[in-house]
C-alpha cells in the first residue's frame, strides 16, 4: 500500500532551517550546507538515504519550502531549482494565494493548493497511484501532517550541531505543536556526519 513519507534534515535541537529567509539566502541566516553538507560533500557515504528521498510519485511542501515571496505571487518566481528541478513529478504546494499550476523541465508540475494539507494529500495521492506520497517540508509543513496524523514513516537526518534558536518566535522547530505520538524506530544509522533515524506512526 502507498506510504506517506517526509524527509526533514534538522540539527540536533530540532531547527531545518534559520530566521529571515529570502532570495540569496532558501534557508534563512544559516549556510545550506550546515545541514545539508552529508548530502554534497559526502554523498557517497549517504547513497541509500539520498535515493530515498526522490523516490516518491508526488510531492507536497510548505510554501516557504517553494520560495520566498509572501503574501500574493509576484514576479515570475519559479522556485529555488532552477528550470529543471529535482522531483520530476507533481508537487503540491501548500498557499493561500491562488497561482496558476506550474510546469516546469523534467516532468515536474507544481500545484498551488489553496484548501489545507487534506486537500493537497488527496490530490498527491490521486497523482502518485500506486507510488508513495512525500512531505517535503519544511519543519511547519510535517508538523501539520504529523499533528494530523498523516504521515506513515517519519525520516529525519540529524546533523550533530546545535543552532541555538530555542524561544524564538520566527523559527520552526520539528514537533513544535504537535501533540504527544509513539514511534516504532525502524532503522538508524550514524557516520560523523548525520544520523539517519527512520521511525513510523503507531
Amino acid at each position: 500500500m502507498p506510504r506517506v513519507y517526509a524527509d526533514l534534515a534538522i540539527s540536533a535541537d530540532g531547527f531545518s532551517t534559520g530566521p529571515n529567509q529570502r532570495e540569496d539566502a532558501p534557508f534563512g541566516d544559516i549556510e545550506p550546507e550546515v545541514l545539508h553538507n552529508w548530502m554534497f560533500e559526502h554523498a557517497d557515504d549517504h547513497r541509500p538515504e539520498i535515493d530515498a528521498i526522490l523516490t516518491a510519485g508526488a510531492y507536497i511542501l510548505g510554501r516557504n519550502m517553494f520560495g520566498p515571496v509572501r503574501g500574493e505571487w509576484t514576479g515570475d518566481w519559479q522556485g529555488w531549482w532552477g528550470p529543471e528541478p529535482p522531483y520530476h513529478a507533481p508537487v503540491f504546494v501548500l498557499t493561500n494565494h491562488p497561482r496558476e499550476t506550474l510546469e516546469m523541465a523534467g516532468g515536474t508540475r507544481f500545484v498551488f493548493v489553496t484548501d489545507g494539507i487534506e486537500s493537497a494529500l488527496a490530490q498527491a495521492r490521486e497523482d502518485a497511484g500506486d507510488a508513495d506520497v512525500a512531505i517535503g517540508g519544511g519543519a511547519s509543513t510535517t508538523n501539520q501532517f504529523l499533528a494530523a496524523g498523516l504521515i506513515d514513516e517519519l525520516r529525519i537526518h540529524v546533523v550533530p550541531l546545535t543552532l541555538g534558536y530555542s524561544g524564538r518566535t520566527d523559527v520552526v522547530r520539528l514537533f513544535d505543536g504537535v501533540p504527544p505520538l509513539r514511534f516504532t524506530s525502524t532503522t538508524v544509522r550514524a557516520t560523523p556526519h548525520v544520523t539517519h533515524v527512520t521511525y513510523t506512526l503507531r
